[in-house]
């Protein structure tokens, strides 16, 4: 099944059960794609409205990163123009 979003389509690997240790078993198709071998570290964050969790390949982070750093440049350059227009408007008045 694949999940449409704004960052592209995204994959969904099936399901998981919470065993009595709290372990979870990642699907092998997504274990296989995904490069998840033995010894793999993810780091698990909580999702924004706190409803679940989310896995990510540690050495993933700082690529993740970078592309947030370069989405909050844009939103702040289409802040800075909005900003910029609205000034004008205001000197219309």
């Amino acid at each position: 099944m694949h999940v449409k979003n704004v960052q592209g389509e995204h994959k969904f690997f099936g399901s998981m059960t919470i065993g009595p240790k709290g372990q979870v078993v990642i699907p092998a198709s997504a274990r296989k794609e995904l490069g998840l071998d033995t010894g793999a570290t993810l780091l698990v964050f909580e999702t924004p409205f706190g409803e679940g969790l989310f896995l990510l390949k540690a050495d993933a982070l700082e690529q993740v990163l970078a592309m947030m750093s370069k989405r909050l440049a844009q939103f702040e350059q289409v802040l800075g123009e909005h900003k910029v227009a609205g000034g004008s408007k205001e000197k219309e008045k």
